[in-house]
């Protein structure tokens, strides 16, 4: 069988197209939205981005998002130029609803049903979150969007993330990064940087690997949730994800080795 026969019977083979998870929380930074910009929103970058979680959820995975805040304000930077904390925090959550607002006009422009969920209630914005509802709006195919992170300051939106894949059932935490994966070190900066094909949630937390917090990380490790880290830059890449065919790391067990 040829190359080009293999890929048009993939095409026209439903089952080689089911995505291997059906539910999943995709975890994108804030500074992933500012495309080539210095900070801010860049709406060419957010449509992109949109584009392939409308397609991902079309092919029938149910799909939640959170969405960081690092692009128009961190907390924990500006506490440290001597903001206090909690309130800097605050500050951070409500950028991550402004995020979650543009992604959803993105998508809403692509036709997608979806609903932005708060931890700090605001109704005229935004829907109250709570967890029922965040699964009926998954089950009635809506992309959900959780903004406001927890909703209490000292966490960061890596453990909301975690959080909520946990409460949602997911079979996987997807983080969209600037890199295909977790490196050794940083590759911008260390061209011997090695990247792992998978890493046990131990590993990471021994190994200090920063990939997300601690917290999150042990928060995956205690429900056996596996961690995907891919690069969100790349072109399509979430749905090479989903079908198995993206470069990634892969933090825990997938698929049968979970065991769901």
């Amino acid at each position: 069988m040829t190359d080009a026969t293999a890929s048009s019977d993939a095409k026209s083979d439903p089952a080689a197209r089911i995505p291997r998870f059906r539910r999943v929380l995709l975890k994108v930074s804030g500074e992933a939205l500012m495309g080539d910009e210095a900070y801010g929103i860049d709406l060419p970058t957010a449509d992109r981005i949109a584009k392939e979680i409308a397609s991902a959820a079309k092919e029938g995975t149910q799909i939640c998002l959170v969405i960081g805040g690092g692009n128009i304000f961190r907390g924990l930077s500006a506490a440290a130029r001597g903001m206090e904390r909690a309130s800097a925090d605050y500050m951070g959550m409500l950028a991550t609803v402004m995020n979650a607002l543009a992604m959803q006009n993105a998508l809403e422009n692509l036709g997608c049903e979806t609903r932005v969920l708060s931890a700090i209630p605001m109704m005229t914005v935004c829907e109250p979150y709570i967890r029922r509802r965040a699964i009926r709006h998954m089950e009635k195919g809506r992309i959900v969007i959780f903004a406001a992170g927890t909703g209490n300051p000292y966490f960061t939106t890596d453990t909301a993330a975690a959080l909520r894949a946990a409460e949602m059932g997911c079979d996987a935490l997807l983080k969209g990064t600037g890199v295909d994966g977790v490196y050794s070190a940083d590759p911008k900066l260390d061209p011997k940087a090695t990247r792992y094909d998978r890493l046990d949630y131990q590993e990471v937390l021994a190994k200090d690997l920063r990939v997300m917090d601690a917290s999150a990380v042990s928060l995956m490790r205690d429900n056996g949730i596996p961690i995907v880290v891919f690069s969100i830059r790349e072109r399509e890449g979430l749905a090479k994800i989903l079908t198995g065919d993206g470069v990634c790391t892969i933090i825990g067990a997938v698929g049968g080795e979970k065991g769901r």
